[in-house]
Formats: structure tokens, C-alpha cells, sequence
């Protein structure tokens, strides 16, 4: 399905955000299985939309953000999204993944796309 992908691409984009530089030798530990379990309860607010995602939806954002406090997690998150924006044929499901940040209350430093080059988040 499409629409259950983009929603939790456009989720992990946002959660890629957080704050803290890591140290160079960090790896990763995130994985997309669990960026996607994570984000699984906006699913239906990027498939149905809605005035507000439901509130586990923004906790979870903030939780993938809490635990993404290196690059490679960053990194991980963003491609994962990133997957999930491809695998959807455009539409409303894109444009609605990517207000989640705004409506969440969540500043993330890139843009929820299909264009975002995860490479370049820190």
C-alpha cells in the first residue's frame, strides 16, 4: 500500500531531525521497521487527513526525534521516509506527511520529500 508508506516516510523525515552532533565512529541503530512501527499512528491522518494528527502520531515523531542523537540514526530515519515517499504516487499523501512536522509542533531542518538528499543531514 502506498498510502501506509508515505505516511511513515514523511514521519521519519520529521523524527530525523534531532539536535545533537554525534561523534564520528557512532553507527547506526535505528531501523526502518522501527521508524515505521513508530509512525504507524498517523497512517490515517496521511491517508484521510484531518484538522490535527492523533496525539500518538506526534508522540511518536518526538520519540523517533529523542532517539535519533546521531547521524547515521538521523540518516536512517530520512532514508526510510524517503522509501515510503517514493513507493506513493503522489497525491494528497506527500503534501499531508509533510505538514506533520508544522502540525505536531516539530522543526525539522529539511523538508519532507522525495527529493531530500538524507546524505546531507548531520
Amino acid at each position: 500500500m502506498a498510502g501506509p508508506r508515505l505516511a511513515t516516510l514523511a514521519l521519519a523525515v520529521l523524527l530525523a531531525a534531532a539536535v545533537a552532533a554525534p561523534p564520528a565512529a557512532v553507527r547506526a541503530a535505528m531501523s526502518c521497521s522501527t521508524v515505521y512501527n513508530t509512525l504507524m499512528p498517523c497512517l490515517p491522518f496521511v491517508q484521510m487527513g484531518g484538522a490535527m494528527p492523533p496525539q500518538p502520531c506526534c508522540g511518536g515523531i518526538r520519540s523517533l526525534l529523542a532517539q535519533a542523537n546521531n547521524t547515521p540514526d538521523r540518516r536512517t530515519i530520512c532514508g526510510c521516509l524517503k522509501n515510503v515517499a517514493n513507493g506513493a504516487s503522489g497525491g494528497p499523501y506527500v503534501t499531508r506527511a509533510a505538514s506533520l512536522p508544522i502540525k505536531c509542533g516539530v522543526s525539522l531542518p529539511y523538508k519532507i520529500s522525495t527529493d531530500v538528499n538524507c546524505n546531507t543531514i548531520n
